[in-house]
């Protein structure tokens, strides 16, 4: 037999749960929708309505309650479901109910379930009527509204069913706000949330029959936090049937796994590590959106040992491609006029879709320039993918720029692949070291450049792609073109706009503040708390008078050996500079600085430097970047003897 919850054919099942008065006056509308809905009247009031509530829910015999004023907010308030339709109390119904009453007495009362209307104020001058409002939550506060009216001599009072019965039992007028009218549309009103319940049921029950087939626990919950979905790994968890899971509160069964706050922020956690039932899991919370409107929300654990175990194979078996930038301009570090004027036509160029050529010596920031222009330009968010010219073969390299068919060679992957191109569309590609790119594949990057489609080795179809090409390159590509070993066709296409970056050597005002970021990034990472600035200081003239052939690559790659330098000495002042000299040859025997002019140097600044420390050795030391050690043996040299040894 079919669950008569979820037929959407079915006739809806409607609980009309309210006081006599409104009974009464809804009799005509239960009779014109009779043969619409199988419609149930029950008096009932409070604690009373809820009662017959839960005993309907509890048999299964009802798909939504309609009710008004108190019995409609309770019940909506306690019943996670099924719905409650409520018959609304418009302004023409109790301008109705007034000018009724004005046939009766020219000073009305009126006592209503919630909150007064300020606006009827505005009528009373129109009516010619004085009118007194009181609102209530409970039957108790509607007596003590209802007896003040009475002892302040007003006879005809407008009300709620509650009210009007108030009334009539001490032989005053009672009217019934309420009209037809509402009374009608709140039954339309029920209709559709019958209709809308019996769809939402059908979706939970397709919902759990996936779910079922899931190893991961997953559980789902509606708007009021009630679970409506869950499968049997979810229950084994639980250690609970989902008959006596599906309609109870998340929080009532399992306090842990609460998605309260996930609706409330409407925002999801993904990937947390979480300890549950004496194991760990991965843990996502996501809240379930229609049309935009958060309408529940979903928990799912999956075994920490099984991802463990999934990304060793995947670490094996695949390699992940990157597929985005992280760079923006706001990451590039410099201040000098060469690199801020990089920078600045960076910047233009990021505002077209044009092709760009970056040229500069290896190390000099031209992945991080590409990024930067990807970042700001239109195309920012799609893909940004990267590949390097010249760590591929020619024929590896066409693959994976165009890439290609099933069966175009021994060992291709079943079903083919996308090539670069495919993978960036929309986006961006940047072309690394194009000047060592084959001729063979310079003649295809033209084609492609020139038409903005592919085709795949081995294939024949043709594919369009929007993809903008970034060039990068440290060789003198014009000087290729005179050797023939590089297309001067291709190099139009590909220097529409070019950028060229300055190399390190030329940006010698910048070396400090990089040093500074770069060994200070590193201390973090090593978990050094020493102030950068301070334990640069004495190397900073190595740093400046150094050539950088590497450029900023090299930079930071000197920055983490002076920072792993720098883990054996636990204070600031008990560094050895001198000994740096083993970890960093390059900074002291450069062309401008040879070990012995270094330390001829710094002995002719030895008086003066001691002079500006008034005598203090250790601050001394520090600021030549020495031992204290070497520092005495210098003092003994110069003063040829002995010295009294002090701080």
């Amino acid at each position: 037999m079919a669950d008569h919850s979820t037929n959407p054919t079915a006739r809806p099942r409607i609980c009309f749960l309210a006081y006599r008065h409104i009974v009464q006056l809804a009799a005509p509308i239960i009779a014109e929708y009779a043969n619409r809905a199988d419609i149930e009247v029950v008096e009932g009031a409070f604690d009373g309505a809820i009662s017959i509530a839960c005993e309907r829910i509890k048999s299964g015999s009802v798909d939504v309650f309609i009710s008004a004023g108190a019995n409609g907010a309770m019940l909506r308030q306690i019943l996670a479901a099924p719905p409650v339709a409520i018959i609304q109390l418009t302004g023409f119904d109790l301008m109705q109910a007034l000018l009724k009453a004005r046939s009766k007495s020219t000073r009305v009362g009126i006592v209503m379930y919630g909150c007064t209307i300020p606006e009827l104020n505005d009528v009373k001058e129109i009516l010619k009527l004085e009118i007194v409002q009181y609102a209530y939550e409970t039957p108790k506060e509607a007596r003590l509204c209802f007896d003040r009216l009475r002892g302040d001599g007003f006879n005809v009072i407008i009300g709620s069913s509650l009210v009007v019965e108030m009334a009539e039992a001490q032989g005053l007028v009672g009217i019934l706000a309420y009209s037809l009218d509402g009374v009608r549309r709140g039954f339309d009103d029920a209709i559709e949330l019958a209709r809308v319940t019996r769809l939402e049921s059908g979706r939970y029950q397709q919902l759990n029959g996936v779910l079922g087939n899931l190893q991961e626990a997953v559980l789902a919950v509606d708007r009021n936090n009630c679970v409506i979905a869950i499968n049997p790994r979810m229950q084994q968890l639980l250690n609970k049937s989902d008959l006596l899971l599906l309609g109870k509160s998340l929080d009532s069964i399992e306090p842990e796994l609460s998605l309260a706050k996930i609706m409330e922020k409407g925002i999801e956690e993904r990937a947390l590590v979480f300890h549950f039932a004496r194991r760990d899991w991965i843990v996502n919370r996501t809240p379930i959106r229609e049309y935009g409107e958060i309408v529940g929300a979903a928990i799912t654990l999956y075994d920490a040992q099984v991802i463990v175990e999934a990304d060793t194979s995947l670490r094996i078996q695949q390699r992940k491609r990157q597929t985005t930038a992280k760079y923006s301009f706001d990451d590039l570090i410099g201040n000098s006029t060469s690199f801020l004027h990089a920078i600045c036509t960076a910047r233009r160029f990021s505002q077209t879709d044009l092709t760009v050529l970056i040229v500069g010596e290896s190390g000099a920031g031209k992945e991080l320039f590409a990024q930067a222009i990807h970042n700001e330009s239109a195309r920012a968010g799609q893909a940004f993918v990267a590949l390097n010219c010249a760590a591929f073969s020619e024929s590896l390299l066409e693959s994976e720029l165009f890439g290609y068919e099933e069966g175009a060679f021994t060992g291709s992957r079943r079903g083919g692949k996308r090539g670069l191109f495919e993978t960036a569309h929309k986006g961006t590609l940047f072309l690394d070291e194009i000047g060592d790119m084959p001729l063979s594949l310079q003649t295809r990057l033209l084609r492609v450049l020139q038409e903005h489609e592919i085709t795949r080795v081995g294939g024949t179809a043709t594919i369009p792609i929007d993809v903008r090409v970034i060039a990068a390159t440290h060789q003198p590509l014009q000087e290729m073109i005179a050797k023939r070993t590089f297309r001067q066709d291709l190099y139009y296409r590909i220097n529409t706009l070019r950028l060229p970056l300055p190399p390190l050597r030329e940006r010698s005002d910048d070396i400090a503040i990089l040093a500074q970021t770069l060994v200070g990034r590193s201390l973090k990472r090593l978990g050094i708390k020493m102030n950068t600035q301070q334990v640069l200081a004495p190397l900073l003239p190595y740093l400046s008078a150094y050539s950088w052939p590497g450029n900023v690559r090299e930079l930071e790659n000197i920055a983490d050996r002076i920072s792993v330098f720098l883990l054996q000495f636990d204070r600031q002042e008990d560094i050895a500079y001198d000994g740096l000299w083993n970890d960093c040859p390059e900074l002291f025997l450069s062309d401008h600085m040879d070990v012995h002019g270094v330390v001829d140097h710094l002995k002719m600044r030895l008086a003066e430097v001691l002079e500006l420390c008034e005598g203090n050795r250790t601050m001394a030391a520090q600021k030549l970047g020495i031992s204290r050690s070497t520092l005495w043996r210098w003092v003994k040299e110069q003063a040829g003897g002995d010295v009294p040894e002090q701080n």
